[in-house]
Formats: C-alpha cells, structure tokens, sequence
C-alpha cells in the first residue's frame, strides 16, 4: 500500500478518453486512479495524501513497450529483469512485454513463472513475458499455448528469428485464435535479408551487403495470408517500409486481424546515421532511406502503424566494438524511446495524443494489458512528462547495463521527470 497522492495543475492526456485537459489527479492509498480530470478537484483530497503541484508537466498512462529483450537468465551481464525494469522507469515505462530470447528460452511453464516471480521480487515496473512460439525457437515444434497462456504469458513470439515453416504458422495460428491469444512474428527472410544495412547506394559506397525491402514484404504477405486463412490475432513486431504499412492496411480492408509495430529507431533515425560503420546504428530490420522513415511517420501518425516500441535490446562490448559486419544488430532503447518520439511531435509531424496513444494506449489494448488509460478505477501506473526539458543522452547517465545506444551524445527536447507504478513513485527528476 502507498500514500494517497494528488497531482494539481496538471495537463492530462489520456487517449483511451481521447481526454486532454488540465486538471487534477487523485490516486488513492490502494494505488488505483480515484479521479482524473478537470472536475477531479471537486472529490476533495484524501486525508494524509501528498499533494504536488504538477503545473507545467503533463500525465499520460504509463507507457508499454511491448518489445524488450532481457539478458536474464543466461546473459546478466548485458541485462536483468531489475536492471531493465530501472531502465524502463526512467524512460517512462511502467510496462513491458519481455522477449523469449534467452538462455534458457521461455518456452516452458517453469520459465515464465520465473520471469514473473523475478519481476515480483526485484522489478520496479510491470514485466510480462512473452513466451516462444517454437520449442527452443528453432521453428520446428510448437510450445503447450494453453498452459502458458494460463501461466501468464501475453503473447508468442519466435523472438528474434523469423518463422519459415509456413505448416507450423498455420497450427500455431490455429491454435492461437481458440486460445485468443496473440501471435506476433519478426518478418525477415533470412536467404534474401542475409546482409548487413539497407541494401541501396550507401551500402554499394561502403561495401556491405544490402537487404531489399522485399526481406521484410514478402514474409509479411505470408504471415497476412495465414493469419487470414485461420482468422488469428497476428501482429508484426516491427515494420520499416511504407510498403508493409500498405500491406497491413490492405489486409485489415479485408478483414484480417491485423496489427504492427515500429521501433522508434525506424521513426527518428535513417541509413545515413550509420556514418562510418557505427555498429550501434546496426538494427534488425535495417535502418532505412529517410524517404522511408518520413513514409512511416505518416504511417503513424495515420494508424497504420499501431505502436511504437523500443526494440531495447542489450549488447556488450564483445558483440559491438567489432567490424560493421560482425557485429550483432540491436540496441537498448527503454531510456529514450519517450524523448526520441517527442521528436516527431516537436516537428509537428505527430499529434500528441497519437503518440501517447501508440506508446501506451494502443499495445496494452493489443496484448490485453492493464494499462494504458487514466479512467477512475485503473491502476495508477502514470507518467509525467516535461514536453520542453533538455538533456543529453550520456553513456555515464543510462541505467542500463548494457551502452549500445544509438542516441549517444544525442540532444532532446522532453522526457519523463517522474514514473509511477501502481501510486508507487519509481522514477523522479525532481
């Protein structure tokens, strides 16, 4: 139990209300929201509650990520579920979806209770683990569903790896849809999307291999055509050309239930960061052409493209300081997936709204999350934003185990001064 809490004077945005006003927060002493809103202040504030003025910050739903990947177990060295849980709360994060891809992987009942018994004990946000949709995720035999569903598993996911049996899509999809859970898949053809950066003049220049657009299309019609034939929840965990938005938008036209994401890296960053082979900038899928990312931003800003996510994903010096084509892909993004995405609001290429909407909101309704709204009675996981404060990403500052930021040094407008979790305040600036 915390103590009751009242934010005054303060700007709530809240898009599963489509609410912005300013107004007042109550939260009570049980950590659940009691009123929100401009009329709020009329409850009167609960005895012993701490009453802070909050004029200048705006509230929004705690955000989700619905694409972590944790070291723990088997690589605590690059990240912990605490470690990452810190991360998350200094970024804004009061919820993530945690990726199987780990040693042992999540694909057994016994794993996913010791993610949720770990983030119990020693995490200071909501984790939720995501279990392996393939056994080992080798993509050759399906994991139980139902009993790790009933575990506690939000989603399934081959991880990082692509599916390309299309007969275990199928079962698994099938199976998914009696159990209503979600499917959410990386499309990547790993034959033709076996290189290094977008494949285009800039990789000719630099002398890497390229990956075409079509390594992420045409896998993406694929798993469109069979989330079609078996009426599955299917999601696409990250998209990164106008060409896959176009898809996705077709399917839903005919019916489909379709969704997709978009590591914010794919919304602020293009080919060219990759300057002179700087491994950071080395994703899955690749960084784009800036035609592409400002198409995808539009894609966004449209809804198309229904979340944002950080695509954090650790790695050490032994898997980045090495030559362009040796390094790993990813990096950690939970600490500045907020102040990145206040980029495309400050250039007015993005409402507000829409992207609180598509960093909270929108991912807690795909994955059946309790999160993401400010309505009486929800639990009070609330982040408070300073729109205009400046700050430098510093390696020194991340708390994230692992550095491999493709934000170093990089200059924001905006980011989250405090971070609450069930009332609970995790986070603080100030």
């Amino acid at each position: 139990m915390s103590a009751a809490t009242v934010l005054n004077n303060v700007r709530i945005i809240d898009p599963s209300r489509n609410l912005d006003e300013t107004g007042t927060i109550i939260i009570g002493a049980d950590g659940t929201i009691l009123a929100a809103g401009k009329d709020a202040e009329n409850q009167g504030t609960p005895d012993g509650a701490t009453v802070r003025d909050a004029k200048g910050l705006v509230a929004v739903p705690g955000l989700v990520d619905a694409r972590v990947f944790v070291g723990e177990p088997g690589a605590e060295h690059r990240e912990t579920i605490e470690s990452a849980s810190r991360a998350a709360a200094a970024g804004g994060v009061t919820s993530f979806i945690m990726m199987p891809d780990t040693d042992p992987v999540i694909d057994d009942i016994a794993l996913v209770e010791y993610v949720k018994k770990t983030a119990r004990d020693k995490a200071v946000v909501n984790v939720h683990p995501a279990a392996a949709l393939t056994k080992g995720l080798l993509g050759e035999e399906m994991t139980e569903f139902g009993m790790l569903k009933e575990a506690g598993a939000v989603a399934f996911t081959n991880g990082r790896k692509a599916l390309s049996d299309t007969l275990v899509l199928r079962r698994a999809m099938t199976y998914a849809r009696e159990l209503g859970a979600v499917i959410s898949l990386e499309t990547s053809d790993k034959y033709i999307g076996n290189g290094d950066m977008n494949e285009g003049l800039l990789a000719s220049w630099l002398g890497l291999p390229g990956i075409p657009k079509e390594a992420e299309i045409i896998p993406l019609e694929r798993d469109l055509r069979i989330a079609a034939l078996t009426r599955a929840n299917y999601h696409a965990a990250k998209i990164s050309v106008p060409e896959s938005a176009e898809a996705i938008k077709l399917a839903r036209a005919r019916g489909v239930k379709a969704t997709c994401g978009i590591s914010i890296n794919h919304l602020t960053l293009n080919e060219n960061d990759i300057g002179e082979y700087r491994t950071f900038f080395k994703l899955s899928p690749p960084l784009r052409s800036e035609d592409d990312r400002v198409a995808m931003v539009e894609a966004l800003k449209q809804g198309t493209i229904d979340i944002i996510v950080s695509s954090h994903d650790p790695q050490d010096v032994d898997t980045k300081r090495l030559p362009f084509s040796d390094a790993a892909s990813g990096a950690i993004g939970l600490e500045t997936m907020l102040a990145a995405a206040l980029r495309l609001y400050h250039s007015d290429q993005v409402p507000l709204m829409r992207l609180i909407d598509a960093l909270s909101t929108r991912p807690a309704q795909i994955f059946g999350l309790d999160a993401g709204t400010l309505k009486p009675g929800a639990k009070a996981d609330i982040t408070l934003i300073d729109l205009d404060e400046p700050w430098l990403v510093s390696e020194k500052k991340l708390v994230s185990r692992s550095k491999n930021t493709p934000f170093e040094d990089a200059r924001f407008s905006g980011r989250a001064v405090s971070t609450y979790v069930a009332g609970n305040l995790v986070h603080s600036l100030q």
